[in-house]
């Protein structure tokens, strides 16, 4: 789940985030659904250079954790919003396939053209097209 608010003051955003999370809960209460807290994060995206407090939220009367780097949709989230964990995870796994189609593809004895097609559209541009 996802809750945005954007605004200059710290305060204000930290007041409607409250809100949210508690129209949230309740909502969620009255279905039959629960949020664990100890499982529920979030994370301040700011450009801002200066230093300045987190928002605190609680959530059935405990601080939500406040953390660097979710994970939402396969996507990882910075607070910078430079996606630099993201691209790392998603080159790590492209590498281990991109190794698997250099071995396959040796001159002497490797795979057909037509194989190492078929080979990288099923383990790197399948990859590549489901994570960006």
């Amino acid at each position: 789940m996802s809750t945005t608010c954007t605004f200059l003051v710290m305060a204000f955003i930290e007041r409607q985030l409250q809100l949210a999370v508690n129209k949230i809960h309740q909502w969620s209460a009255f279905n039959g659904f629960t949020f664990s807290t100890a499982k529920t994060s979030f994370v301040h995206f700011c450009r801002k250079r200066s230093l300045h407090p987190e928002p605190e939220i609680k959530l059935e009367g405990q601080l939500i954790n406040v953390v660097s780097k979710v994970k939402f949709l396969r996507v990882i989230f910075d607070k910078k919003l430079i996606f630099h964990s993201h691209v790392m995870r998603l080159r790590k796994k492209l590498d281990k396939a991109l190794n698997i189609l250099k071995v396959l593809s040796n001159t002497s004895w490797g795979a057909s053209r037509t194989s190492l097609l078929r080979v990288y559209r099923a383990s790197i541009l399948s990859k590549w097209i489901t994570d960006v």
